[in-house]
């Protein structure tokens, strides 16, 4: 049985179209529903182009780096595959879907996002009377455009260094590049929710010792945590974000070494605070700080392009200097949805 995608014709510009990725117009040309049913179901147009010419990515038996450059047709693959494996990397540690509320895709550098800031009264739940009016929750465009940040790291390496390296080896390298951005998003992240995005909505902060947080003390207790959690009404705090210093305070309290919640982080690598709320460690935090958060209220994502690589120049074999790069940025939703804890004993 002949297959289309053995006949698709590959070619530089299938990078450069507006407003689609390379694996997208791969697959307006070799669409994957045609092959429903057939032993290549399951694989999507990229993938079939790696079997078409039989390029192995993974494993002990992988090919080398310059299995790509056999023929022309076959090196316009190769910026599909450094962004895939990039991307990997970068999603396989991170935190950011962990504390994102939504994710909104936008092709610019300036976004201007939405808020609800309603009063004390309007949060009340109050009974609608026959004739009454309705209560409103008013919806407005944010003051202050929201600005994207490309975030990257320069892929420095000669053809000749390389080409004969396996691709399995050169992946772990990629997928390295890909944390590395993906920390420098979490930093970006990090940044909105304590200081705001330029909206005047910077996170809410208190300090252990300073009423209402266990008053007469400076050093972290379980009521602090507990004083700190009160504050979230009408949120839940469901996701905290700990320094290093702060993870090894908080499991040094009598309260975190409960059987039960030592047994869930031994059973499923997933360490939970008796408050319910997920642990999440990262050196990115400040030392001494906590930020507690409703994870469904506190923050969007705008991601202004995905992995990008200079295809060009990665095609054409002249990777001395290829950029990769990621462009993306933060908005706060709801301002009290997300508070900060210092601690200073």
């Amino acid at each position: 049985m002949a297959y289309h995608f053995e006949n698709v014709k590959m070619e530089k510009g299938m990078y450069g179209r507006s407003g689609r990725t390379f694996a997208q117009t791969l697959e307006e040309l070799d669409p994957s529903e045609q092959y429903r049913g057939t032993a290549l179901e399951g694989l999507d147009a990229f993938q079939r182009q790696l079997k078409r010419f039989d390029i192995h990515v993974k494993g002990a038996g992988s090919d080398c780096v310059e299995k790509f450059f056999h023929t022309s047709d076959s090196a316009v693959l190769f910026p599909e595959f450094v962004s895939r494996v990039v991307r990997q990397g970068l999603e396989e540690e991170s935190v950011l879907p962990a504390i994102t509320a939504t994710v909104t895709r936008f092709d610019g550098m300036d976004y201007r996002s939405i808020a609800s800031v309603p009063t004390e009264e309007q949060k009340q739940l109050r009974r609608v009377e026959e004739g009454a009016e309705i209560p409103r929750t008013t919806i407005r465009t944010q003051e202050n455009l929201v600005r994207l940040h490309k975030r990257g790291r320069m892929l420095v390496a000669s053809y000749e260094a390389i080409r004969f390296q396996r691709l399995d080896l050169f992946s772990v390298t990629l997928r390295q590049i890909g944390a590395y951005i993906g920390r420098m998003h979490l930093e970006d992240a990090i940044g909105v929710l304590k200081n705001g995005d330029g909206n005047q909505n910077p996170a809410p902060v208190f300090t252990v010792g300073t009423a209402p947080i266990t008053k007469g003390t400076t050093t972290l207790s379980y009521g602090a945590l507990l004083d700190f959690w009160s504050q979230f009404d009408p949120y839940t705090m469901n996701t905290m974000l700990v320094s290093s210093d702060m993870m090894l305070a908080m499991l040094k309290l009598t309260e975190f070494q409960n059987p039960l919640t030592g047994l869930n982080f031994q059973g499923t690598g997933t360490l939970t605070s008796p408050l319910g709320a997920k642990l999440l460690r990262t050196s990115a935090m400040p030392a001494g700080t906590i930020i507690g958060l409703d994870k469904n209220y506190a923050l969007e994502q705008i991601c202004g392009s995905e992995i990008t690589v200079e295809y060009d120049k990665l095609i054409d074999r002249q990777m001395e200097r290829a950029a990769i790069t990621s462009i993306s940025g933060f908005a706060k939703l709801f301002t009290d949805a997300a508070k900060v804890l210092t601690v200073t004993g």
